[in-house]
């Protein structure tokens, strides 16, 4: 819309990924929700916060807004776009990236040896993503455009870390598949985008602690806002609902935009590193 600012809601950006996203899209000037838990003067303290993402995203030239939201609860999900509605009538970028992920996942375990508490990542992953968009679905169908993101990885297609991972990957590539068919006749679109390795400030850290052991991830690593900056050009282009439904590879949206990565970097793509690459849709529809 020309002379008003794109108005975006990432979800989960209290750090990591989220973080990363929504400080790009401040630098590109919009409007950015940030929502997570993690709030100022919390306790007990985590690093990242909604307020420090928030005021990041505006130091680098956007509006940053924190708002407080437990994504596993629909109300307080609700709220938040009613708050958006409010403040401007509209949503022209969903990212949905907030997502449980627990330490116990994440090691060399069998999914039997892991607490149930794993699987939470159908909720706050899954079923989060799903009820953001029921809720942002109005304030984009009235101006017949949107664009809505899932953060995905490759593991919806391969072995990483175990089923209460893998699943919910899979399930947010085909959430876009499907939510993209029902939102054609509206001109807004719905992706799901892989994510590389990502230099999120945890790994940086564990980089920094030991250079000659894990230097190594900085080869094929990309930085969150990598991703901000490629979900923008994407809104920006006009063929964008050409790829509506589709699972994308940051990395390779990337190489198409012209866009480099810290230090002028070019992660590269699974799909040359590993010959991975996200499945096709099939065309049969059944209502």
């Amino acid at each position: 819309m020309p002379g008003k600012p794109v108005i975006a809601v990432v979800t989960g950006a209290s750090r990591g990924a989220g973080a990363g996203i929504a400080r790009a899209l401040g630098a590109h000037g919009a409007v950015v929700y940030v929502t997570g838990r993690s709030e100022a003067n919390a306790e007990p303290a985590t690093p990242g916060t909604i307020q420090e993402t928030a005021a990041a995203v505006t130091a680098l030239g956007g509006q940053g807004i924190p708002v407080r939201v437990d994504h596993a609860d629909d109300d307080q999900v609700k709220a938040l776009f009613a708050q958006v509605e409010r403040d401007h009538g509209r949503v022209d970028i969903l990212v949905n990236n907030a997502a449980i992920i627990r330490d116990e996942m994440m090691g060399r375990t069998k999914f039997w040896e892991e607490p149930l508490s794993v699987v939470d990542t159908l909720d706050v992953g899954v079923r989060s993503s799903y009820a953001a968009t029921v809720f942002a679905a109005p304030l984009m169908l009235p101006q017949k455009a949107g664009l809505v993101v899932f953060t995905s990885s490759s593991g919806a297609v391969h072995y990483a870390f175990g089923p209460a991972y893998g699943v919910p990957k899979a399930a947010v590539d085909k959430m876009a598949a499907d939510m993209a068919y029902d939102f054609k006749e509206f001109g807004v679109a719905a992706v799901s985008i892989w994510m590389g390795s990502l230099l999120t400030d945890r790994v940086r850290k564990i980089i920094a602690s030991n250079p000659e052991k894990f230097g190594h991830i900085l080869d094929s690593a990309e930085t969150p806002e990598l991703t901000g900056h490629v979900i923008w050009a994407l809104h920006q282009d006009p063929d964008l609902m050409i790829v509506s439904g589709q699972t994308l590879i940051g990395a390779e949206l990337a190489v198409k935009y012209g866009i480099a990565d810290e230090d002028g970097r070019q992660p590269p793509s699974y799909r040359d590193m590993f010959d991975v690459h996200p499945p096709a849709q099939c065309a049969h529809v059944m209502r």
